[in-house]
């Protein structure tokens, strides 16, 4: 039997930060994954047809990584990230030729918020001016570290000014802040979308904080040059650096244990790999388990909450990815040349009353008139297409069991494409064939297919509905990366701080197990 002090199932990037932290502390850790590449969502493609054009079906935005600590910890740019934070960081183009603009500068968002709205422009900027504390004294901490218990967090932010005001804002919903903060019809639906939709349900209570402390993050959207992929081969060479190994295209059958311990693993060809100190899951809670454990060896309790973990309605992706001759050219950009540079552009995005028409279809299984957002990596990173050359992708939230199946994606999924594909050129003509080389799509079916742990196409790997935010996360017995069995951890999205391309439940876990194991987390790192 194969013996490591450790051994981490998944490849997402959660898991690999966790991991590169533990090889930096000395120990021996093996990473499993039934996948042909290491990343998880951070999935950079061959296109199927055409030589030299790469794709990220999965993930791309990535909001503020370079911040992160373990990014800087890990000398991932000494191992080949880089990340480029374009200065139009996002434009929602409306179909009467105006865009409402997000900038690194905020001045300059200031100023397109202005033009539909001075006095959303006011609220935008006094929201900002009074959450930045918040953010970086309450917020961020909070999102760096295990989380504690509800009622010890309820007094600590009680004590505090900043911690009250948090506790106000975060009593409404995101619609319900948008709604009282904003009164132009244009930035609320901007606002929902950009630092609502793709994050949380707009319905959930207690998340009315979230888009203050988005607008007022002193980073927005970056892209990583190479294609996402990169960050996860950075990952992997630091891992290799510090003699951890990479199991890939290694099909799990078992988490083994003895007499309430996790002792390794079971791989479907039968070979047994046995870990002296830990087992960590990158996985959800019911592969984890339900799916990997003898019944017998979990508390009957932990199987039913387990079990009942949740799944966002509204977190589904379509994905369609196109080869282009050239990057595609915006009408709107004929008296705003700047908008063919912007990094994320919104369409099809004019009315707030478009998200009650969303979420009604995603509770229905009906596809809504399309509202999309994407990108075309090619206008900042050319190496990611043959010289001249572009790829391009958009992506619209959809509901998972369509028609009130999942498998109809594989019926209706092409067809879904070349809609969209008609909608992009609404508003850049040259979205057309010969300008359109190929094109080809992803469906919340073929998300689940990839990638297993994101169950109902849920990106997020979880819902923050039902408690299950913060130590609730999946659930109480197993809030804070630690689970029921003993050397048995947690460490991806469905854990605290939740799902998105921010590495938090890897670095937490790390500093969870490290002082389990009285390890001396600061050498090399």
């Amino acid at each position: 039997m194969t013996q490591f002090d450790g051994i981490i199932l998944g490849t997402g990037h959660n898991a690999l930060v966790l991991a590169g932290y533990l090889c930096r502390w000395g120990l021996k850790v093996c990473l499993i994954d039934r996948a042909e590449t290491p990343g998880g969502g951070l999935a950079t493609v061959d296109n199927p047809v055409l030589d030299g054009f790469r794709h990220n079906t999965h993930s791309f935005f990535h909001r503020a990584l370079t911040e992160m600590p373990w990014y800087r910890d890990l000398e991932l740019e000494r191992h080949g990230a880089h990340y480029i934070e374009p200065e139009l960081n996002v434009a929602m183009l409306l179909r009467d030729g105006r865009s409402l603009q997000w900038w690194t500068d905020f001045d300059r968002t200031y100023e397109s918020f202005s033009q539909f709205s001075k006095r959303d422009a006011e609220s935008l900027a006094r929201w900002v001016d009074e959450f930045r504390p918040i953010n970086e004294r309450i917020l961020v901490p909070e999102a760096r570290s295990a989380p504690v218990s509800e009622a010890a967090r309820l007094r600590e932010l009680q004590r505090t000014p900043l911690g009250r005001r948090l506790l106000e804002v975060s009593a409404l919903s995101p619609l319900e802040f948008v709604e009282r903060e904003f009164e132009h019809d244009v930035i609320r639906a901007g606002l929902l979308f950009f630092n609502g939709l793709r994050e949380v349900d707009l319905r959930l209570k207690g998340f009315g904080h979230s888009i203050p402390s988005l607008l007022a993050g002193r980073h927005m959207a970056q892209l990583c040059v190479g294609g996402s992929n990169r960050l996860a081969r950075a990952l992997v060479a630091d891992i290799e650096e510090h003699g951890g190994e990479v199991q890939l295209e290694t099909e799990l059958q078992a988490i083994l244990t003895r007499n309430g311990k996790a002792i390794g693993i079971e791989t479907a060809d039968g070979d047994r790999i046995s870990a002296r100190q830990f087992v960590a899951s990158g996985l959800n809670p019911q592969q984890t388990f339900l799916q990997l454990i003898d019944a017998d060896a979990v508390p009957s309790n932990t199987r039913q909450q387990a079990d009942g973990f949740q799944y966002n309605l509204l977190a589904p992706l379509f994905a369609l990815n196109v080869a282009l001759a050239e990057a595609p050219r915006y009408t709107a950009a004929e008296t705003d040349p700047e908008l063919n540079n912007a990094l994320m552009v919104i369409l099809g995005l004019d009315r707030f009353s478009q998200f009650h028409e969303i979420v009604t279809a995603h509770e229905a299984g009906r596809i809504p008139s399309t509202v999309m957002w994407g990108a075309c990596p090619t206008v900042f990173d050319p190496s990611q297409a043959p010289p001249g050359k572009h790829t391009a992708f958009m992506w619209e939230k959809l509901p998972f069991a369509v028609h009130g199946d999942a498998q109809h994606w594989d019926e209706i999924a092409e067809q879904h494409g070349r809609d969209m594909l008609a909608l992009w050129a609404d508003y850049a003509p040259n979205m057309r064939e010969p300008n359109v080389l190929h094109s080809f799509v992803r469906s919340p079916l073929d998300t689940t297919r990839a990638l297993p742990n994101m169950q109902a196409g849920d990106l997020l790997v979880g819902s923050f509905d039902h408690g299950q935010i913060r130590g609730g996360r999946p659930f109480p017995e197993a809030g804070g990366y630690r689970t029921p069995i003993d050397s048995l951890y947690l460490c991806g999205g469905s854990t605290h701080p939740g799902g998105n391309i921010t590495g938090l439940c890897g670095s937490n876990a790390a500093r969870t197990i490290a002082k389990d194991l009285g390890l001396a987390t600061s050498r090399n790192s």
